[in-house]
């Protein structure tokens, strides 16, 4: 290890770095709300702070939509904000690193234990909360870098790209708005939860909804009408065939994942009124999207196995199936691409250990920066079986263990000004 590698290691501060994980967790910050623009401008600060040439600007949301590429939207909104901060140094950015200050709702509350999913209630060396993991400790980790890169006073001979983006979990709206703007770096990284591992190659998933048609009738005379229940089952016996026809073979970089592609129906909404048999189903859900497929061919899949039913009503009224919300398309880093060892000799420099290798199935935002020319994975603290979830948390020992691998990664892909 370097001397500057020793200095910036020595100058993280790991009590600091809780302590902005807990304020951050305390920002409610749900996808599309006013919290969520709250805390772009508080990282922002942070940025400014940490000495970096930082860029807030209010997206022009029609001006995005209207765009080509533009990876959909579920939660409604009235606005949203971009922020990037950069070092100083010579040249493009050497590395980006990138984390999305949005979290998914809380759910029930009666579900968290200790009551408020904003209260970053801390136990033993693990801190709970909405956001804690996704990907609010990969947030903080970011931050603390370039923070300690500013106290240990040490200067990067290439400039380090900070991006904070909004709208990661309903299509990867910020990531979009980031790029358009012109943001771009040689590599990034990606600090959403990894568990320890690297992920260097990501799923997509499109966002369904399917509309089956029945036949109102009153409750009493309902073999009059057709329930559009009933007429849903064979749709959504399909749905499951061609899940498992879509996961004989899956990539190998996702060995030992059961179900690397899910197809899963989230809701289901039929009837208006207890005693008529309903006449319309509305069911929505998302398409696991494998590695390297055109979104458009993963529709047809979908599209095709609902049209092909041999059942006799949905033959005369064939289900409607439309792509609205969000559409991650899949995404990777190159083969062979030097990121993936650097992340690698860093991590095992910190912890001992080579981290291993693997995929998700699940999109996000990685697709986008790799559309957009810029290699890139994750790695970040947490593990994902927490997110979304009311238990969700984040080892802090973990959060430590990758702010220092991140710290070197930086030093070294960047290098240092003499």
């Amino acid at each position: 290890m370097t001397d500057d590698e020793a200095r910036v290691l020595d100058a993280l501060d790991e009590a600091e770095t809780v302590r902005l994980l807990t304020e951050l967790v305390r920002v409610p910050s749900v996808t599309g709300t006013d919290a969520e623009s709250d805390l772009q401008h508080r990282c922002g600060g942070l940025l400014t702070e940490a000495g970096l040439d930082v860029d807030v600007w209010k997206l022009d949301l029609d001006t995005l939509q209207a765009a080509p590429g533009f990876p959909g939207t579920e939660a409604p909104r009235v606005e949203g904000y971009g922020v990037v901060g950069v070092t100083g140094g010579e040249g493009a950015p050497a590395l980006v690193l990138q984390g999305h200050v949005d979290v998914v709702p809380t759910g029930d509350l009666a579900k968290w234990e200790g009551g408020d999913p904003f209260g970053a209630r801390i136990g033993g060396n693990v801190l709970h909360g909405r956001g804690a993991c996704d990907m609010k400790a990969g947030l903080a980790a970011n931050l603390a870098v370039v923070a300690a890169l500013r106290r240990s006073k040490v200067r990067l001979a290439r400039p380090l790209a900070v991006h904070c983006v909004v709208g990661e979990e309903d299509g990867g709206l910020g990531a979009f708005a980031t790029l358009a703007r012109g943001h771009r770096g040689e590599a990034a990284v990606i600090t959403e939860p990894t568990g320890g591992a690297i992920i260097a190659a990501t799923a997509g998933a499109l966002t369904f909804r399917i509309e089956v048609a029945g036949r109102a009738a009153h409750g009493a005379t309902r073999y009059e009408g057709v329930n559009a229940l009933e007429v849903f089952w064979p749709v959504f016996e399909a749905i499951r065939r061609l899940e498992a026809d879509r996961n004989r073979a899956p990539d190998p970089v996702f060995d030992g994942n059961p179900l690397p592609y899910p197809i899963e129906i989230g809701t289901v909404r039929a009837g208006d009124w207890a005693s008529s048999v309903p006449d319309l189903l509305v069911a929505e859900g998302r398409l696991g999207v494998r590695l390297d497929e055109d979104p458009a061919q993963a529709r047809l899949a979908l599209e095709t196995a609902v049209a092909e039913l041999g059942h006799p009503w949905l033959r005369e009224h064939p289900p409607a199936v439309t792509w609205p919300g969000g559409q991650f398309a899949s995404g990777r880093l190159p083969a062979g691409h030097e990121l993936l060892d650097q992340v690698a000799t860093a991590v095992a420099d910190v912890t001992g250990t080579r981290p291993a290798e693997t995929a998700a199935p699940y999109g996000s935002d990685l697709r986008l920066y790799a559309a957009g020319g810029i290699p890139a994975l994750h790695y970040g603290p947490g593990d994902v079986r927490f997110a979304h979830a009311p238990r969700e948390q984040v080892d802090l020992r973990e959060l430590r263990d990758v702010t220092r691998a991140l710290a070197l990664l930086v030093l070294r892909r960047c290098g240092v000004r003499g």
